[in-house]
C-alpha cells in the first residue's frame, strides 16, 4: 500500500508530523515544530521546508493557513498571519509551460519572502515568491500581494495596493481609542456583576 521509494520514505516523516500535530494545542503545535515559546499555531498549518522558516516571538499562525518556506520565509516578532492565508517562496511556472514539471525538475524557482514585526495579515491572502512586507503594515484580507509593501502601510486588492499609510500619531490615537473602550466595557460588565472577558475586553452588548 505505501511506496518504498527515496521521495516517499522523505516525505512520510513531514506527513506523520502533520498528522500528530492536529492534536495539540496552539502552543504545543508551535513548540513540537520548534518556533518561539510565546507563537501560537492553529490547528491545519502547513508548514513546508520548516528548517527554513525563521519566525520572531509572539508570532500567530491562523488555521489552514500554508507556509511554503522552501525558499526561506522569514516572519519578524509579533506578527499574525489570518486563516487560510497561502504564502509562497517557490514557482514552477516554467516547469508546466515547458511540459517539465516533474519531481526534481530544475526548472522550479524559489525566492525568499520577508514580513516584519508586528504585521498584521489577513485571511485568505496570497503572497508570492519574492515579496518583502515592511515593519507594521497591514494586508486586508482577500489580498493578494506580489509587489513588496511599505512600512507602516494598509495594502488591500488584486492585486494589492497601498490605501493608508499610518504614523506614531494615529496609532497612538488607535491604543487610546481601544483601550479606551475596553476599559468602560470592563467596568459595564462589573456593574452587571458579568464575568471579564479574557481577551482584554468582555463580548456582548455594551451600547448603553
Amino acid at each position: 500500500m505505501f511506496f518504498d521509494d527515496e521521495r516517499s520514505n522523505r516525505l512520510r516523516p513531514q506527513i506523520l508530523t502533520e498528522l500528530v500535530s492536529q492534536y495539540m494545542n496552539d502552543a504545543e503545535r508551535a513548540r513540537f515544530y520548534g518556533l518561539p515559546e510565546s507563537t501560537r499555531v492553529r490547528e491545519r498549518v502547513k508548514i513546508i521546508s520548516p528548517e527554513n522558516l525563521k519566525i520572531g516571538e509572539h508570532c500567530w499562525i491562523g488555521e489552514g493557513a500554508a507556509l511554503d518556506a522552501s525558499g526561506g520565509l522569514e516572519i519578524g516578532e509579533h506578527t499574525s498571519i489570518g486563516l487560510n492565508t497561502l504564502i509562497f517562496t517557490h514557482s514552477s511556472w516554467l516547469a508546466n509551460m515547458t511540459l517539465q514539471n516533474h519531481s526534481g525538475s530544475d526548472l522550479i524557482e524559489r525566492k525568499p519572502v520577508k514580513i516584519g514585526k508586528g504585521c498584521f495579515i489577513g485571511g485568505l491572502v496570497v503572497i508570492m515568491a519574492g515579496v518583502t512586507i515592511g515593519d507594521f503594515a497591514t494586508v486586508q484580507p482577500n489580498s493578494v500581494v506580489a509587489k513588496d509593501v511599505p512600512p507602516r502601510t494598509l495594502v488591500a486588492g488584486n492585486p494589492a495596493r497601498v490605501f493608508q499609510k499610518y504614523d506614531d500619531e494615529y496609532i497612538q490615537s488607535e491604543v487610546e481609542r481601544v483601550r479606551g473602550e475596553n476599559a468602560r466595557r470592563r467596568a459595564l460588565a462589573e456593574e452587571r456583576g458579568d464575568a471579564p472577558g479574557s481577551w482584554g475586553a468582555p463580548a456582548g452588548d455594551f451600547t448603553e
